[in-house]
């Protein structure tokens, strides 16, 4: 078997949320969240990125434990959605626990970047910033009928 090394992973800043309670999991889409960068990047390490319009947030899901058992499972633990493998899905239960968001740019100030929509509570920490960009977008996403059910009071 072919074993792929493992690396570490320093984060670059922290998510900070009035949202602590990783079990509330819906209605997102009003939330304000400030990313607080580390200092050792600099006061200007986001310069320009306040004339880009959403930036992708990728962050850890550090409050939860990686799974040892990757059965598949209801989404959220609903009877009505279809049991999904864990690549089918978005949520905390994952490899590395690794998240990511693309959220609106509300305001860019030194190493502080204020977004909405960004699911991850308060002391999350954040692992990098994208910017992001219309030709790096799909264009013809498909998914399945259950997933606008699930997501319809996400955001």
């Amino acid at each position: 078997m072919n074993e792929h090394p493992s690396f570490t992973v320093k984060p670059i800043g922290t998510v900070r949320t009035d949202r602590t309670d990783v079990q509330d999991t819906d209605h997102w889409g009003g939330v304000r969240s400030v990313i607080e960068v580390d200092a050792r990047f600099g006061d200007d390490c986001m310069q320009g990125l306040e004339d880009f319009s959403h930036v992708e947030v990728l962050f850890v899901f550090d409050q939860f434990t990686e799974p040892t058992e990757w059965t598949p499972l209801r989404s959220r633990g609903r009877d009505d959605m279809p049991a999904v493998g864990v690549f089918s899905s978005r949520g905390p239960r994952r490899p590395n626990r690794i998240g990511v968001t693309a959220c609106p740019i509300v305001a860019v100030r030194g190493r502080e970047l204020t977004v909405t929509g960004l699911d991850a509570v308060d002391g999350t920490p954040v692992l990098d910033l994208k910017p992001v960009m219309e030709e790096l977008r799909p264009t013809d996403v498909r998914q399945p009928e259950w997933v606008g059910r699930l997501m319809s009071e996400y955001f």
